[in-house]
């Protein structure tokens, strides 16, 4: 019997959350589900840190993924936006975390470089590479989803590789953050 397992992407925002849900069979992964949360209408920061963690706990309950990848917050010139999408990414983990949830973060640069072979593909060359390789009928209207569905393809794309989305400070360092890989 194949080994399945389930993965989801997100990629964490305080205006909007994108996430996508992957399904891997043995060696090949299937399409489940991209959507986002519209935080626009929300002005409250707490209370949208609030919808990202209830949001991310129902995905959760409802799929049961196995791991969660997550994009990493990119380093720009306004430290407020920064400081608000680190939080974002951390209640999202937090969620994920509560749950017993394996997490890997990703560089945007690493993401778009799986999808597209080019680390400084647009938004939109990657939502149409992941179009073409899971067979999306549509793309939606706000790329946030997809930039969630390529966290977890990526993700995917990874998997199995010592260095996944974070590097190890030595032997002692890797057996702490992966023990079922050692016998």
């Amino acid at each position: 019997m194949a080994e399945e397992r389930i993965i989801l992407g997100i990629d964490p925002g305080t205006t909007i959350m994108g996430f996508g849900l992957i399904k891997v069979v043995g060696k090949k992964m299937e399409f489940m589900q991209l959507n986002e949360l519209d935080l626009k209408k929300y002005s409250d920061h707490y209370v949208k840190l609030k919808l990202i963690f209830e949001r991310t706990i129902e995905l959760i309950e409802t799929h049961h993924p196995d791991e969660i990848a997550i994009e990493a917050p990119f380093f720009g010139k306004n430290v407020q936006s920064m400081l608000k999408l680190g939080r974002a990414q951390g209640v999202a983990m937090a969620a994920g975390l509560s749950r017993q949830i394996p997490i890997t973060e990703y560089l945007p640069k690493k993401i778009k470089m799986a999808i597209t072979g080019n680390g400084n593909a647009s938004k939109e060359q990657v939502a149409k590479m992941l179009q073409s390789t899971l067979g999306l009928k549509t793309l939606p209207k706000n790329l946030d989803a997809t930039d969630g569905l390529a966290a977890a393809v990526c993700h995917f794309y990874n998997s199995g590789r010592v260095n996944v989305g974070k590097s190890y400070s030595g032997w002692s360092s890797f057996v702490k953050q992966n023990p079922k890989k050692i016998s």
